[in-house]
């Protein structure tokens, strides 16, 4: 990873009063280096994509109908998921492609961030490589979430950013297209966009610039951003609508997690800051940060952007990872000074192995390497909760089956499935059909608003973890079976208790908004 010397800092010089681009003085994109990562880390993706099971949000994804929104998120995932899902086979390799997609894109954009700050090949291979094979990015990259478009649609937001700051303003139609897609699958972005505006307020540079130049070139001080905002809005507003017409859905749906999540968020997004790339490479992200704040002026929005949204982040307490694509970047600005610290051949051999530990630790942890007949065993089913959520569905249907078959053939022909989750719902539809089960239902997220059973289902076998919260609620209920997955991963199914209950009390009218709930 040898690394020449960097080109004079553009930012510390005068800049151009100008909105035309100055010369193109960028390092040539290191296409080998690269490209070998993502033929590598697509490979591996692909061939490690079948190994355990469906992830409980991909089996609730392929049972979403086509909409511009849902209660708890919007379309766009849930429409990829069923439009690949349609088109190529449901199965689950082929459920898993857009998030490996995403991966492979984000790893070039990352490597992308390298090269737009004056970092040559050794810069961007470090980038790639670093980024491809790291914790989050890498379990997000096995399992299709709505975070697996986050991974490469927030640094690209930032590429765009960065090159509207550094280059051309013009780029900031191209930072507004992108965000406007990017509200398709989470509002989130818009806390990206907050931490970027109060960026440009409070840190813009003005003694290092000249006085004469500041004031031009301060870009909320031109039309560009602006305009890139409402093109932001133009192709967000059909979700926007929605979200409004429909009471802001995400709004609630952020509450309940925060409700249920906060104290944990809160409590443990602390160090996954230090273990979102793994350990080893948030030395590099830190020194990205203290990088882009001494030596690029105007770059400064970034630094200011990332406690922004560890503020936010509390605040919500929602989930821990929303500072995750921002740190991605953060590190390809630290890939910049580090490459071009490991000049001598004992400094690359000592970047190259931190990237190799880190390397294998994370593939063991974030992608599906332990025989999942172990993994109950290891530590790696506490660490990463999507193993856990990836393990045992076909073996809990097949337990609920074998209840429905035991019913007297009258209760099986007027029975339902009622579950707590929409992954327990999203199994019985993935693997129930061959089965013979009937339809499953669930009051869980999205999936209380396609409605109760039909009247005439009298019998439901109810799967709980709570089966005297069910007395009174049916006329009669008895446990009948108890999941459990084989292996000994302590899911959220383990244990859970399958009951057979009989003629729902006042009917599923009464019975139906009891069961509606958020998280």
């Amino acid at each position: 990873m040898a690394e020449a010397s960097a080109p004079p800092d553009p930012d510390l010089a005068s800049v151009r009063p100008s909105d035309a681009e100055p010369a193109d003085t960028r390092p040539a994109v290191a296409w080998g280096p690269v490209g070998a990562a993502v033929l590598a880390l697509g490979a591996l993706l692909t061939a490690t994509s079948t190994w355990y099971g469906y992830h409980r949000d991909e089996l609730y994804f392929r049972m979403l109908d086509p909409a511009w929104g849902y209660v708890d998120q919007p379309p766009l995932t849930p429409w990829l998921a069923r439009t690949f899902s349609e088109l190529f086979g449901d199965t689950l390799l082929v459920m898993r492609i857009p998030a490996t997609l995403a991966h492979l894109a984000a790893i070039v954009v990352i490597a992308l961030v390298a090269r737009e700050l004056g970092g040559r090949t050794g810069a961007q291979a470090l980038a790639a490589w670093g980024y491809g094979t790291a914790a989050i990015p890498l379990a997000f990259g096995h399992t299709f979430l709505t975070a697996s478009l986050d991974l490469v649609v927030w640094p690209a937001v930032l590429l765009c950013t960065i090159r509207a700051v550094q280059r051309d303003p013009r780029w900031w139609l191209a930072a507004g297209l992108v965000t406007g897609v990017a509200l398709y699958n989470k509002l989130l972005v818009v806390a990206l966009l907050a931490g970027i505006l109060l960026g440009l307020l409070v840190a813009w540079p003005w003694r290092a610039l000249r006085a004469s130049d500041a004031a031009t070139r301060w870009p909320l001080a031109t039309p560009w951003p602006w305009a890139g905002a409402v093109l932001a809005l133009l192709v967000g507003l059909p979700n926007l609508v929605y979200q409004a017409t429909n009471g802001w859905p995400q709004l609630a749906m952020g509450a309940a997690l925060g409700e249920n999540n906060a104290a944990d968020v809160r409590s443990e997004m602390w160090l996954f800051q230090l273990l979102t790339l793994g350990p080893p490479l948030a030395l590099v992200w830190i020194v990205g940060l203290v990088w882009v704040w001494r030596r690029r002026p105007t770059l400064r929005f970034l630094v200011v952007a990332y406690p922004v949204l560890l503020v936010f982040t509390y605040a919500a307490g929602s989930q821990t990872y929303y500072a995750t694509g921002l740190l991605a970047v953060l590190f390809a600005a630290g890939c910049v000074p580090v490459a071009a610290w490991a000049r001598t051949a004992w400094r690359r051999v000592v970047v190259v192995a931190v990237v190799l530990l880190n390397a294998i630790s994370c593939l063991v942890i974030s992608l599906p390497l332990i025989p999942v007949e172990e993994l109950g065993e290891t530590p790696i089913a506490d660490i990463n909760a999507s193993a856990q959520d990836a393990v045992g569905w076909p073996a809990y249907v097949r337990q609920i089956a074998d209840v429905h078959a035991a019913l007297p053939e009258a209760d099986r022909e007027q029975s339902v499935i009622l579950t707590q989750n929409y992954g327990e719902a999203g199994a019985v539809d993935r693997f129930g059909p061959d089965l013979g089960l009937p339809p499953a239902y669930s009051g869980h997220n999205q999936l209380w608003a396609y409605g109760p059973p039909p009247d005439s289902a009298t019998v439901a076998l109810v799967l709980t973890e709570s089966p005297g919260a069910w007395d009174g609620r049916f006329a009669t209920c008895a446990v009948q079976g108890q999941l459990d997955n084989g292996v000994g991963v302590d899911n959220e199914e383990q244990g859970v208790s399958i009951l057979v209950c009989r003629e729902p009390v006042g009917g599923w009218a009464t019975l139906w908004p009891e069961l509606r709930h958020l998280d």
